[in-house]
């Protein structure tokens, strides 16, 4: 399957707490086993699954199983360690379409106990020119009741002929083009590339017709080092965590229901991981 990680990019790490945008898709998956991701671990951040086609099996060292489907979302917190598995089901949709994201904690909360939440109502907003659902934070007064621990937000923007939303001065935005063409500060994009849009905006206009993903939150300051699945603040921490996972520690837990074995970490670096801001 075709995958297109759009952030971290070369010369920016970072759009508010957002630290990883993967697209995937679309994928005609019929008679075929689909998206097979065996247990693998993951600390400091949180992980945003939103499908826009298709069905995903979550599976979690909580023991938690729960079905994602389009318009819903799976928003698991790694804090301290957790691991986790994704599959598609044995009777599943013919084509797989998504993005996998992810959201860096703030040294205050990196250390938090390991969370699962799956949010099957998330709140719509809907306009003349199009509709918008608010996956994380708030957008135009409507507030998702998914868990975060920044001033963030995310929102799918469904366009038919056009949008114009509010949007917070202090935050930084980025968007993400799923498909059809949208037009936005006169540039035409398609699926593809991640816009970013900086600060200092209190409006977005969008024409369609186009699905498009947005990005914005309080820009991230703290320096981070961002390794294999682990967000943490220094090298010593990547060390630790890689070695817990190896050695089976309890931290990280066992995900019942998979049937086959771990992902292992990859070799570490020769030289020391630094940490960076959101900027290169």
């Amino acid at each position: 399957m075709r995958v297109t990680r759009t952030l971290p990019h070369r010369d920016r790490r970072m759009v508010g707490a957002w630290c990883f945008v993967d697209r995937y898709g679309p994928e005609n998956i019929a008679g075929r086993t689909g998206m097979v991701v065996p247990p693998h671990p993951h600390t400091g951040l949180q992980t945003v699954s939103w499908l826009l086609a298709g069905d995903v099996l979550h599976q979690d060292s909580l023991g938690s199983q729960q079905l994602i489907r389009p318009g819903q979302l799976n928003l698991m917190t790694a804090g301290r360690g957790i691991a986790h598995a994704e599959v598609s089901p044995a009777e599943h949709e013919p084509v797989l379409d998504g993005v996998q994201l992810w959201v860096a904690l703030p040294a205050a909360d990196r250390w938090t106990g390991p969370d699962f939440g799956h949010h099957g109502d998330l709140p719509v907003l809907t306009y003349p020119g199009g509709s918008v659902t608010v996956i994380l934070g708030e957008l135009d007064g409507a507030v998702s009741d998914a868990r975060t621990f920044t001033p963030i937000v995310g929102a799918e923007l469904a366009v038919r002929t056009g949008l114009d939303l509010p949007l917070r001065p202090d935050f930084e935005y980025a968007v993400l083009v799923l498909s059809g063409a949208a037009t936005i500060d006169g540039l035409e994009l398609t699926a593809g590339p991640l816009l970013y849009l900086g600060t200092g905006r209190d409006r977005l206009t969008v024409a369609g017709p186009a699905r498009v993903l947005l990005l914005g939150g309080e820009p991230f300051d703290e320096q981070l080092v961002m390794w294999w699945n682990f967000v943490a603040g220094d090298h010593e921490e990547i060390v630790q965590a890689r070695a817990d996972w190896a050695a089976a520690d309890e931290r990280f837990g066992l995900v019942s229901g998979y049937p086959g074995d771990p992902l292992p970490a990859p070799a570490l670096p020769g030289t020391r991981l630094m940490p960076r801001g959101r900027r290169r």
